[in-house]
């Protein structure tokens, strides 16, 4: 199976895309079958369809192609100036009238709720741009790739920021993603101090900044984050970040490997832990960070190897197999 083109913008282009359209400019043009193995070139308007052959694909003048970035990066630069003054001017009353309670309560306070994605991956970024020293965080499994190619880039590039000014990132995810694209391709791409480890279960998601700041959602479809600054309770969300990192299974920069015992994977051992409970498909799924799908997948080859006709037989085939006492996590 092919992988996806990266996404990328035309000031980093992949190598693929920029060897075609050095070629492209050299001989003049090149076929679509070439085209498709960089539909970047297309998509930044790098090449086009020749008029007389629709087959063909002819570049754009590198001298033209620059000037018309540039333009469109100079419109978007002058609409944010636009957008800078008429914030100004809308805020400008309502920051008279609100002089005389800052001074009051102070500028900063302890706990603050944001609305919107936008705004929490501002007021994240913003407070990322003080910190000095640390970044820990828990992810659980989400679709990393949803996210849009804009927010992915600014989390990337905020990240790199504080590890060159000589900071740290540990992060937290669940073992649903060790073997996840995007994830070792973050990691890949960052330079410095960076550690990731997983677990099977983690908490919702965290991030704590110099053990000072902590963020978390604030709702069950994370539009809301609550900005934490009471000291006690960010470090209460230390104490627990401490407690799962020393429980957590390495992912890089060494990846530990997760034994299978006796036929069974970690991952089933997990999965009978919460069965013997007695949650259900779906609850063991949303548990674990998987869908349902490959959760059923998961019991029925546990029941295989335990010789189960029945989902009550499974749970006690569980218990005696004695498996649930080897179940450990692989910390360091």
């Amino acid at each position: 199976m092919t992988a996806p083109h990266p996404e990328h913008g035309a000031e980093e282009l992949c190598p693929a895309g920029a060897e075609l359209y050095a070629r492209a400019l050299r001989e003049g043009h090149v076929s679509r079958a070439e085209a498709a193995a960089a539909p970047c070139l297309p998509a930044l308007g790098l090449l086009q369809p020749a008029v007389a052959d629709l087959d063909r694909l002819e570049p754009v003048p590198a001298a033209v192609a620059l000037q018309e970035l540039l333009r469109v990066s100079a419109n978007r630069i002058a609409d944010e100036r636009r957008r800078e003054a008429r914030l100004a001017q809308a805020f400008e009353p309502l920051l008279r009238a609100g002089a005389e309670i800052t001074s009051t309560h102070g500028e900063t306070p302890n706990l603050r709720v944001h609305s919107g994605l936008d705004r929490i991956n501002t007021a994240i970024s913003q407070a990322m741009a003080d910190t000095s020293e640390e970044l820990l965080s828990i992810q659980p499994h989400v679709a990393h790739t949803s996210m849009p190619l804009e927010r992915r880039a600014l989390s990337l590039d905020r990240d790199q920021a504080l590890l060159d000014r000589g900071g740290r990132i540990r992060t937290l995810y669940q073992h649903t993603l060790r073997h996840a694209p995007s994830v070792h391709s973050r990691y890949e791409r960052l330079r410095g101090d960076v550690e990731a480890r997983t677990l099977n279960e983690v908490t919702e998601r965290l991030v704590v900044l110099d053990r000072t700041i902590a963020f978390i959602p604030a709702n069950k479809d994370r539009t809301l984050a609550l900005e934490i600054r009471v000291p006690a309770l960010v470090d209460y969300f230390l104490t627990v970040f401490d407690r799962l990192w020393h429980l957590a299974t390495p992912l890089y920069p060494l990846t530990a490997q997760q034994p299978s015992l006796n036929g069974v994977t970690p991952r089933q051992r997990a999965i009978a832990a919460l069965l013997v409970e007695g949650h259900t498909d779906a609850a063991i799924a949303e548990r674990l960070g998987m869908n349902i799908r490959t959760a059923r997948l998961h019991i029925a080859k546990l029941a295989a190897t335990l010789g189960s006709d029945s989902r009550a037989q499974l749970g006690y085939l569980i218990g005696q197999s004695g498996m649930l006492g080897q179940q450990q996590e692989v910390g360091a």
